[in-house]
C-alpha cells in the first residue's frame, strides 16, 4: 500500500467520522482532519511523479552515454 493510498484511506475515515457525528465541533474536527489527509495524497501523488521523472531523466542520461 502506497502513502498515498493509506492517506486516502485516513481521508475516508475522517469523512465516515465527520458524517456520524451529532456534534458541530467533531464534525469540523473531522472534516478539518480529512481536509489535511487529502492535502498530503496529492503531495504524496506529486511526489512520487516528480520522483518517476527524475528516474526516467537518469536513465535516459545513462543510456545516452552508454552510446
Amino acid at each position: 500500500m502506497t502513502n498515498q493510498e493509506i492517506y486516502l484511506a485516513r481521508a475516508a475515515e475522517a469523512r465516515a467520522e465527520a458524517a456520524a457525528a451529532s456534534l458541530t465541533n467533531v464534525r469540523d474536527r473531522a472534516l478539518r482532519a480529512e481536509a489535511a489527509w487529502l492535502n498530503m495524497a496529492s503531495r504524496a501523488e506529486r511526489t512520487d511523479r516528480m520522483r518517476a521523472k527524475l528516474e526516467a531523466e537518469k536513465a535516459a542520461k545513462a543510456e545516452a552515454a552508454l552510446a
